[in-house]
């Protein structure tokens, strides 16, 4: 019972649609579901717990599917998936969306660790591979177009909650498709019969560690003994880790993944790929709704060049990646591409024109758009073919660990920043009295109506402009988001210096042929 690879790719650009859709859709809902549940100080956590489970079911998934086929793995992804949107959406306080989000990650982390690395199992051939890649890029470019605005209209006219219901319908669609349509391909190699799963309970302390580092460094301060402890787990944890994967019989990522010279730059850079991709689209609509006043919806709309440019360049470069010699070049040239619309955005202000912030943000998604697309094809061709998985996992694993840290260290420049600024300005005007004070704590305030409505009483009593007070609120913001942006813009150089010192792409499993399951029970 064979089936067309046009059919099972269609589910499979489902799955990508499910994941594009989710990470889009929901982005611009933030500001609004933190005004709703009161919790910024949570903020970095909805994405940050996401991100952490993600991590690590990314690389156990990869891992399984090598050993096991990736499609049972993805059909109980896909409904995990569905299953933690439903509990996002009925979450009550802060505590249960970060909960909820937690295993979202996970089932988005197994959607990841199966989907890509199903692609070069249906098409061993790197250029075949290529071709149908932009099927994939449509899929994504479609959901992520449609994502900013479609949450900003959900958000607006029905209540953040339906953002995570959309993923309902699709994930339904999808896991008919997966059931139906896409076969199981096992890689026939016996004495990988299992897994490490002590490697895996170093893998998990390993990214809590960093999680924690990450996210409490800010509210900890560099010099308690704390986060250098924090640090130190961290490192730890690694280390033991990495040396248990050298001795393991049945490693998570094998040794020699770990050892190669081209997986350890296109390491670095999916880690740095993450920290720039985070930075810019979680930090985005905070800048568009808090710091320019937008509403949900405008906010929504203004962000959809960076996922359509993401798409847009996405599909440029698997035309012309196989045409050119050098392919490191097409990768720099992404990122050359991303920190020109890195610096537009760092001179973007209250009185810039749309058109001007409309052009940065597609000038990075196209950036982008050559970027992620190529340091998975890079992967793929320098790795056996029954690493495809883990080394695939690899990518996205170090991508999602780096989209952790953008989210929070991103979080600790703007805060810092805005944190600093305001208080300088509130001591300047002799404001002392401590409720104005807590309420500037954060930059919810500039989001929050019944904060804004606090501070305007309090300002009646002690003879304050509180309109004066909010907007310069604003402007702070937006000078703490400009930082981080130059921060992006500093990863951006290194990510060039390094790209520069990749291979060319090859095609090494051209003509290598899998065992593909015949029997109708192989595909349920």
């Amino acid at each position: 019972m064979k089936q067309h690879p046009a059919t099972a790719m269609l589910g499979i650009s489902l799955v990508i649609m499910l994941i594009a859709l989710d990470q889009t859709v929901v982005g611009t809902a933030l500001p609004s579901i933190v005004a709703d549940l009161k919790g910024y100080s949570l903020y970095p956590w909805i994405a940050a717990v996401y991100l952490l489970t993600n991590a690590i079911f990314i690389p156990i998934i990869g891992r399984l599917g090598d050993i096991h086929g990736r499609k049972p793995f993805l059909i109980g992804a896909i409904a995990l998936f569905s299953i933690a949107s439903m509990l996002c959406g009925i979450a009550g306080s802060m505590m249960q969306l970060v909960f909820a989000r937690a295993l979202q990650g996970a089932g988005g982390g197994m959607l990841v660790g199966s989907a890509f690395a199903s692609v070069p199992d249906l098409f061993p051939d790197l250029k075949e591979r290529v071709r149908w890649q932009v099927m994939l890029s449509s899929a994504f470019g479609i959901a992520s177009a449609v994502g900013p605005a479609l949450g900003g209209v959900l958000t607006e006219h029905f209540g953040w909650r339906s953002v995570f219901y959309v993923n309902l319908p699709i994930g339904i669609l999808a896991l008919v498709m997966v059931w139906r349509y896409l076969p199981l391909i096992i890689h026939h190699q016996e004495e990988r019969s299992g897994l490490d799963w002590l490697g895996v309970a170093l893998l998990v302390a390993t990214l809590f560690a960093l999680l924690l580092t990450s996210e409490l460094g800010a509210s900890l301060g560099f010099l308690n003994p704390t986060l250098w402890a924090l640090m130190a787990a961290s490192l730890i944890f690694a280390y033991l880790f990495y040396r248990h994967q050298i001795q393991s019989q049945q490693p998570i990522l094998p040794p020699h993944l770990l050892e190669h010279a081209t997986v350890q730059l296109l390491s670095i850079l999916s880690f740095l790929s993450g920290l720039m991709l985070f930075i810019l689209v979680f930090y985005m609509p905070l800048l568009l709704q808090a710091g320019l006043s937008l509403s949900p919806k405008t906010a929504g709309g203004m962000v959809t060049p960076i996922l359509f440019g993401i798409t847009v360049g996405s599909i440029i470069n698997g035309r012309v990646i196989m045409r050119i010699k050098r392919t490191r070049y097409v990768y720099c040239a992404g990122v050359a591409c991303l920190l020109g619309g890195l610096f537009m955005l760092t001179q973007a202000g209250q009185e810039t024109a749309s058109i001007y912030l409309l052009t940065a943000f597609s000038l990075c998604g196209f950036g982008f758009g050559f970027q992620i697309p190529n340091l998975t094809l890079q992967m793929q061709s320098a790795v056996a073919r029954a690493d495809l998985g883990s080394s695939s996992a690899l990518v996205q694993t170090l991508r999602t660990v780096g989209s952790m840290f953008g989210a929070s260290i991103g979080g600790l420049v703007v805060n810092l920043s805005f944190n600093h600024a305001i208080s300088a300005h509130l001591n300047q005007l002799g404001i002392s009295d401590s409720r104005v004070s807590s309420l500037f704590q954060t930059p919810q305030i500039l989001i929050r109506v019944s904060d804004q409505l606090q501070l305007q009483a309090l300002a009646a009593s002690l003879h304050l402009n509180a309109a004066e007070l909010i907007e310069q609120g604003r402007l702070y913001l937006i000078n703490g988001i400009h930082h981080a942006l130059w921060l992006a813009s500093g990863i951006a150089i290194v990510a060039i210096y390094v790209g520069l010192k990749l291979p060319n792409i090859t095609n090494p499993h051209a003509n290598v042929s899998d065992t593909l399951a015949e029997t109708p029970d192989d595909y349920l």
